[in-house]
């Protein structure tokens, strides 16, 4: 594995493992991270992003099974889809479980990425847990695909920015989103 890869992935366990708070690059858009079952951390990124409270986070796993780790129940044809399409594609799920407040929505769902991102599939694993993943942006302002442009006020808010892909233009966009229905059915929430 890359050098600096290996360093920005110990550094970023760190100060996740300490409560802290990361902006980072995803396979969509740069995001603000942390802990996904840490409140104070979570807490942390509702006050950068000056968000309501009442609109939940999505978070990022390594892998499809680690979603059984935050949902109470999916069914076998969401992992089979899941592993089946190759762009980002986030899932809403009902019966979230095992998370701080504010990741799962009111109603207990909960929005779940499997990234395919090198990075992001790495630190997720190094450090055990799902990750929470929102653009870094205040909230009602446009989303950063770059990272110069991402506001000086979430930057200097954060605890630890990682160090790698910052000067790259990479052609990324938010994922699709789909929504898991009570009946088990599936709809587009976000193309």
């Amino acid at each position: 594995m890359n050098p600096l890869l290996t360093t920005e992935i110990k550094n970023a366990v760190e100060v996740l493992a300490s409560g802290g708070t990361i902006l980072y690059p995803t396979d969509t858009i740069w995001g603000i991270g942390c802990d996904a079952t840490n409140q104070k951390a979570v807490d942390k990124i509702y006050k950068i992003k000056r968000r309501m409270e009442s609109k939940s986070l999505l978070m990022l796993v390594e892998s499809p099974d680690r979603i059984f780790d935050y949902v109470e129940k999916v069914s076998p044809l969401f992992i089979d889809l899941i592993k089946s399409y190759d762009k980002p594609l986030t899932v809403i799920y009902q019966g979230a479980k095992n998370v701080a407040k504010g990741v799962a929505a009111e109603d207990n769902t909960i929005g779940i990425r499997v990234t395919k991102d090198e990075f992001c599939k790495e630190l997720i694993s190094a450090f055990g847990k799902a990750i929470v993943s929102t653009s870094a942006n205040i909230s009602g302002e446009p989303s950063a695909i770059r990272f110069q442009q991402i506001s000086e006020k979430v930057k200097s808010q954060v605890d630890y920015v990682v160090k790698l892909y910052q000067n790259e233009i990479r052609l990324m966009r938010p994922s699709r989103i789909i929504r898991i229905t009570e009946t088990g059915d599936f709809e587009i929430v976000r193309e």
